[in-house]
């Protein structure tokens, strides 16, 4: 199933569910909504639901690592993260992410509350600096994320020097 991501929030609590084949083709909606989310001054808490989830790739790991970073450092909380299926479990535990998230292995309850979040098409440069960005934050996580990501964070950036493009400013 082709990858998209279903949002919604009741009184400042977001939901976000990943369905089918996520991908670092939905990074940019992802981040765009996550901007949003955090400049809403009614924020509590947020909560990952992966239970449809197929496979997800390391762009949107390291957007899930973002989200848990800032929430922690702008209010304080630990959003939960949503794991029914073994198999993404074990990519959560293994990059990190229980580190940062509470884990939880029981499906949301309401997932029929959620509508579909628009993932507009990004321009190559905007895909680029988001998948640096989004590796960069996993490789701080741990020193085998470091030794998994670096070469890929490095020809990413090489290409950067060598085709001038504006720069997206990190956070």
């Amino acid at each position: 199933m082709r990858g998209r991501i279903l949002v919604g929030d009741h009184q400042g609590v977001y939901v976000l569910m990943f369905q089918g084949d996520v991908r670092l083709t939905l990074c940019t909606a992802v981040d765009d909504f996550l901007d949003r989310m955090f400049a809403d001054s009614g924020f509590r808490s947020v909560v990952v639901d992966l239970a449809q989830t197929d496979s997800i790739d390391s762009t949107s790991l390291g957007l899930l690592a973002k989200l848990s970073i800032q929430a922690d450092r702008r209010f304080g909380c630990r959003p939960t993260l949503v794991s029914t299926r073994p198999e993404i479990t074990r990519i959560l535990v293994t990059t990190g992410l229980d580190d940062v998230f509470d884990l939880v292995e029981e499906p949301l309850e309401h997932p029929e509350q959620l509508g579909e979040l628009d993932c507009r098409a990004a321009s190559e440069e905007e895909v680029r600096d988001r998948v640096i960005e989004a590796h960069r934050i996993l490789m701080d996580m741990s020193e085998s994320n470091r030794a998994a990501f670096e070469d890929l964070v490095v020809t990413l950036e090489e290409d950067c020097r060598a085709t001038p493009v504006r720069r997206r400013a990190w956070r």
